[in-house]
């Protein structure tokens, strides 16, 4: 197919990019493919703003291009469908999260974990198969191949499924892969943002007994009264850390910038698991010997696979989970994600794209 066919065939769009690493995003008008016999397009409701976002306008990461249109927490309703698509239709809630692309023949791919691709293709920040740049959920449609949608169930709202596809999938995930999801474990989650207080409704679904650990104390009520945590640690109180040490089954720290893991390592028990699932700059640092006098594991682990953020979706909807949002306009996003760098959100964006984003 000719670039000239290609152009003439490509949907008309409009958005909000960063322009240069200051990460200041403004309106621009720009271009998604046409609708391609796997494709599904649509047209973007709600989009949630996750910290991965400001990484990667602000080029924290070093992949960014310009112009960069963030956003990896879509959802919206089915427009177009391509003609060899079998799962979707015109009209049907979907939602597409962190990837838009896989290879579909490596060992990850082979058993369901397209996010740990060789060659995954993220919703913004990558190189996709035709050479362009993908350009994220800030904007008014998305066309993605329907391999990477998810189906909304109708009883859930879209505004707070929308933190689920990132947030979401980022805690029940390793919940679930290294057993933490049975009743009566004792589950730790370090940080109460987005993802720490989607951990707190997941574990809990679960049954297990969750205790927030924090840095604020003023976040105990909430913890407890609003999220339904059983218990909150002050992690910079050395008489509640030491009271509770080698108490916990299992840790999820989805904290994302520099803190110290050895005191929260001391929390679990033999035999136990801390996962990390936020992405701080700078390296952390911990000492062997805890590990091995315990056999205790620090592992990491990554959004999820398909098959599994569809699972998750479904289990949200029969558990009636969702996420705990502030709901914006399109020309709140600056002042947005400032509030973001400052954890000044309960406990999570989502931007309003269907009433608010009006083009130029």
């Amino acid at each position: 197919m000719g670039s000239s066919r290609v152009e003439q065939q490509a949907q008309k769009a409009f958005g909000w990019a960063a322009r240069d690493a200051s990460g200041v995003l403004s309106p621009i008008n720009f271009s998604r493919r046409p609708t391609g016999e796997k494709d599904v397009t649509f047209k973007v409701l709600y989009c949630g703003i996750c910290h991965s976002d400001i990484h990667f306008i602000k080029n924290e990461w070093s992949n960014a291009y310009y112009p960069a249109i963030p956003g990896h927490e879509i959802v919206g309703v089915v427009t177009e469908v391509g003609n060899k698509v079998k799962n979707f239709k015109a009209g049907d809630k979907v939602g597409v999260g962190c990837m838009v692309g896989s290879c579909h023949s490596c060992e990850n791919c082979s058993n369901d974990l397209e996010n740990y691709c060789p060659d995954f293709k993220g919703t913004y920040g990558s190189t996709y198969y035709d050479g362009t740049k993908t350009l994220g959920g800030y904007s008014d449609i998305f066309v993605v191949d329907e391999h990477f949608v998810i189906r909304i169930p109708d009883n859930m709202p879209l505004d707070s499924t929308a933190p689920l596809l990132c947030a979401g999938i980022t805690v029940y995930s390793p919940l679930r892969y290294f057993g933490l999801d049975k009743p009566g474990l004792h589950v730790g989650v370090v940080g109460l943002g987005g993802l720490g207080h989607m951990a707190v409704k997941f574990a809990k679904a679960f049954g297990a007994k969750v205790t927030v650990i924090s840095t604020s104390p003023n976040k105990k009520d909430e913890a407890i009264t609003r999220l339904g945590a059983d218990s909150f640690l002050v992690s910079r109180d050395p008489e509640q850390m030491q009271a509770a040490t080698g108490t916990m089954d299992g840790i999820i720290d989805t904290v994302s910038v520099d803190h110290a893991l050895m005191p929260l390592i001391g929390l679990v028990k033999s035999h136990g698991k801390f996962v990390l699932v936020g992405a701080p700059e700078k390296p952390l640092e911990f000492h062997a010997y805890p590990l091995l006098a315990g056999r205790k594991m620090i592992a990491g682990s990554g959004i999820g696979g398909m098959k599994e953020t569809q699972e998750m979706i479904d289990f949200a909807a029969k558990h009636g989970i969702k996420s705990d949002i502030e709901v914006i306009a399109m020309d709140y996003v600056n002042t947005a994600l400032e509030r973001v760098l400052k954890a000044d959100v309960r406990y999570r964006f989502v931007i309003d794209i269907g009433n608010t984003l009006k083009a130029a």
